[in-house]
């Protein structure tokens, strides 16, 4: 393997051939890697949500309420569901989105006892320019690297991946 294409991972991988040369590290190869993409592209796309004024997890309620389609509302409780959030961590993001003016809490129509969380204008036009602004940043990491035929390659394989460990 030439010096130029190496990464941290191989020499971790490297060092455990040494200490234990009897380990297939295949599985450390692949998981090794996506955890530090996942953390270095998490990082520059979060960057680019907080020259926006939203973290990573505002970004996301305020992108679940965009994704749902018009009129872009949910109750809590769907997107504490959607989120993997709880109850407490969900009303925290809420409080301080609705207090920033890009969503507002209302009466459910459908249902007197609940609330349902509304994108406003503001909201809406701020979550427009930061999925476009993440976008960007994953789009360069790939292009970087893959052109467009090993980046479908790379998906499909990552989804048969996926698909098989949350069995």
């Amino acid at each position: 393997m030439s010096a130029q294409r190496r990464d941290p991972v191989d020499a971790i991988i490297e060092q455990w051939a040494v200490e234990r040369p009897d380990l297939d590290t295949t599985a450390m190869e692949v998981f090794g890697r996506i955890a530090r993409l996942a953390r270095a592209v998490g990082d520059r796309t979060e960057k680019a949500y907080a020259a926006l004024g939203v973290s990573r997890g505002e970004f996301d309620v305020l992108a679940t309420l965009r994704r749902s389609g018009a009129p872009y509302a949910l109750s809590p409780r769907e997107l504490s569901a959607t989120l993997m959030l709880t109850t407490g961590g969900m009303t925290g993001r809420l409080d301080k989105l609705e207090r920033a003016g890009l969503l507002r809490r209302s009466p459910d129509p459908h249902d007197r006892r609940g609330l349902q969380v509304t994108l406003t204008e503001q909201g809406l036009a701020l979550v427009e320019e930061a999925v476009g602004a993440g976008l960007a940043v994953q789009t360069e990491a790939l292009t970087a690297a893959l052109d467009t035929e090993r980046a479908a390659l790379l998906a499909g394989l990552l989804r048969e991946l996926l698909l098989a460990t949350e069995r």
